[in-house]
């Protein structure tokens, strides 16, 4: 069938039948419980063969990491779609060619405790910070290329070849740029549609003047946004891209005035950036001096996202003096799109939080939102979020395993006093990883794509991991606070208030799963839990993360950088839940923990769970030094179709940055259409929902992450 290639609407259509047949292509290899990356499935077989002088024939540290990942760039097979607006794909990554850490240098003396307390301990992992793109955008690669080599000889840098690989990643940047513009080209001359023929010649034209040269354009600077994302992703997995609507309305308000620009080729354009990989945008939010930021492209990303309909991760940023135009816009997305797009940052919120540690209030609004919760300063600041986690069930197991020493003494008061000090020798082991992380990073796989586009690394000659940025502040998350909190007011419900069971009682069902007195199990659960209106476990929530932030806020790490506490388990809740055993909520051995900062579903969690007990719950725990605690919102489309629907959710959601919140990530989806969609994903290709942080097809995911989606909507009972 012939397509109107002068139809938005169209080409868009077109473009999403595509990426299903790519994405149904690539569940053949198996689930995947990240991220929809854009890779496109290969139509055969690609080996890359690093090359290495290392022994053990590694690639590791700058130098290698640099030249091969020249090699895979030069190599890697090229994609050419002529229906899209910009030119570019990629297939496989770079990464697992790498390693990120020696196998010969241990950290055993951590290990112990890393396993006591189940510590996600984030030695050895990469990116999880924001760049600047307005250091591209400006420069181009050209512009990079010179600086780097202006900086390495005027700075005498620790390492040379870090300047080196630099250089390296550039100019593999480059002759990949390059070989596309040839592989279109000779599309063009195959092609026999003209509108195709024409577009493909215009795409060869745009990525030529790319390769050494800035963008002038507002398509010429969505597709170079789109090279820089695809190949920080190939690199190691980045998805940072920050205000999108801030670093392109210069070129966008420049060509619209020069009439070469209408509102529905812009979203053309935004729509076929996100298609070449769905990073993490931001838009709106507040500026340095505290107004509000929205322009006109805060709107058209989300249309651009709505019209696509395929995973997208864009965050819209509240704040009190915001265009609630744009609110109730990105509501009414949510509402019709159904894809769980876009979330909602609090962006006075986190920016007065993070300002807390020392940072100028008007700095600390620059923060992008940038990850699955996190937000970072773009191109000044290190802050390796979303990677440190701490799981508190963890946590209480060990502090009970203590005071079970001692029968007679046995109390909450005293179980707490235990959890304290293992929260404690929690938070530090995790501090003595990050300065392990920080000293070595760089000597294995140094970050560098992100740091091209960073303010440090090129003038220093130093990666990012290794302190050449201006701010250092590194996250550390707990996780399973829900169930730490409801077992902790189960204990003290059941055996100290009302006096209806023992601690021997409740001890042996745990240690049995409840197998031996499943009664037990079911007291514990008619405990007034977290998040129902000023419950028992309201106040053991807040206890839990009130300590958690004195403990992680006290001091820096041994080395001196600066940790930020936040509450998020990201897609950790199921293996977490695999290394803890029963706990006193009611919750079996192996089962995933408790989801971030929210409260446990279900009515068998001592009284349903409304969305305004949601909303203030998670208000009142969140840390308050600029890492999130988000809110999970998972909504009936049905209260959305009802009268004023819209109306209220927008109410909840502006209630719940009242309150204090910092991020709401939401899902509208019917109890009945998930329940089938669990049963049989095969018949939901298309069906997108936000995981945790992140939006994926719901069909991608494995089986258990799909019962976690599940659970949230319908709780276990009903």
């Amino acid at each position: 069938m012939e397509i109107d290639f002068h139809s938005v609407t169209a080409r868009l259509d077109e473009l999403r039948r595509t990426k299903a047949e790519h994405t149904a292509r690539k569940r053949l290899s198996g689930p995947r419980d990240t991220d929809d990356w854009g890779n496109i499935p290969l139509d055969k077989p690609f080996t890359f063969h690093p090359r290495t002088d290392h022994p053990e024939k590694w690639v590791m540290g700058p130098q290698a990491c640099g030249q091969n990942f020249r090699l895979f760039l030069e190599q890697t097979p090229t994609y050419v779609n002529g229906m899209s607006s910009l030119l570019g794909g990629y297939y496989t990554v770079f990464s697992p060619y790498v390693k990120s850490w020696d196998p010969t240098q241990h950290w055993t003396h951590l290990e112990e405790d890393h396993e006591r307390y189940n510590i996600v301990h984030g030695i050895a992992s990469g990116q999880h910070f924001g760049i600047d793109l307005k250091i591209g955008l400006e420069l181009g690669l050209g512009g990079i290329l010179r600086k780097i080599r202006t900086c390495r000889r005027e700075h005498d840098a620790p390492d040379q070849a870090f300047y080196g690989a630099l250089e390296d990643v550039v100019i593999g940047i480059q002759h990949w740029i390059e070989n596309h513009t040839y592989a279109a080209e000779d599309a063009a001359g195959r092609e026999r549609n003209v509108d195709i023929r024409e577009n493909l010649v215009e795409l060869v034209a745009m990525n030529r003047w790319l390769v050494t040269r800035p963008p002038r354009t507002f398509r010429e600077a969505c597709q170079w946004i789109a090279w820089f994302q695809m190949a920080a992703r190939m690199y190691n997995g980045s998805g940072a891209v920050g205000r999108l609507d801030h670093y392109l309305y210069p070129f966008y308000a420049r060509d619209l005035a020069d009439g070469i620009l209408d509102r529905e080729q812009a979203v053309l354009h935004l729509a076929c950036l996100n298609l070449s990989d769905p990073q993490y945008y931001h838009v709106g939010g507040i500026t340095p001096d505290g107004e509000d930021a929205t322009n006109d492209l805060s709107f058209l990303v989300l249309e651009a996202v709505e019209r696509l309909r395929i995973p997208a991760n864009v965050s819209v940023g509240i704040h009190p003096k915001m265009d609630r135009r744009l609110l109730r816009r990105s509501i009414e997305v949510l509402a019709n799109a159904k894809l769980g797009i876009p979330r909602f940052f609090g962006a006075e919120n986190v920016a007065r939080g993070y300002a807390k540690n020392g940072i100028p209030l008007d700095v600390a609004r620059r923060r992008e939102q940038v990850g699955c919760h996190w937000t970072c300063l773009p191109g000044i600041e290190y802050s390796f979020s979303d990677v440190i986690k701490v799981n508190f069930a963890k946590v209480l197991d060990a502090a009970i395993q203590d005071i079970r020493k001692v029968p007679a003494t046995m109390s909450v008061e005293a179980l707490w006093n235990a959890f304290d000090r293992h929260l404690k020798k929690a938070v530090n082991v995790a501090a003595q990883g990050i300065d392990l992380h920080m000293e070595n990073k760089h000597k294995f796989s140094p970050e560098l794509v992100l740091d091209l586009l960073c303010h440090g690394p090129l003038e220093k000659g130093v990666d990012a991991s290794h302190g050449s940025l201006e701010h250092n502040t590194i996250c550390i998350d707990g996780s399973a606070l829900a169930t730490a909190a409801d077992s902790l007011a189960a204990l003290e419900c059941h055996i100290e208030k009302r006096g209806e069971l023992t601690w021997e009682a409740v001890l042996e069902a745990l240690d049995t799963n409840f197998v031996s007195d499943p009664r037990t199990r079911a007291l514990l659960g008619t405990t007034p839990a977290f998040g129902r209106d000023g419950a028992l476990g309201d106040l053991w929530a807040k206890r839990i993360a009130k300590r958690f932030t004195e403990l992680v806020t006290a001091n820096p790490s041994p080395q001196g950088f600066c940790m930020v506490p936040g509450l998020f388990s990201w897609a950790s809740t199921i293996p977490m839940g695999k290394a803890t055993p029963a706990t006193a909520n009611g919750r079996l051995a192996g089962s995933p923990i408790s989801f971030g900062a929210n409260p446990d579903n279900g009515v068998r969690k001592g009284g349903p769970l409304t969305p305004t007990g949601l909303a203030r719950a998670v208000a009142e725990v969140q840390p308050g030094f600029g890492n999130a605690a988000p809110m999970q919102l998972d909504i009936d489309p049905g209260l959305l179709d009802s009268e004023n629907g819209v109306e209220q959710l927008e109410t909840l959601i502006w209630t719940h940055f009242e309150l204090g919140g910092t991020l709401v990530n939401a899902n509208v989806l019917g109890k009945a259409d998930i329940k089938d969609a669990c049963d049989h994903p095969e018949k939901y290709p298309d069906l997108v929902v936000r995981v945790t942080g992140f939006s994926a097809y719901f069909a991608s995911l494995s089986d258990e992450f799909r019962r976690l989606v599940y659970s949230r909507i319908v709780s276990e009972d009903g």
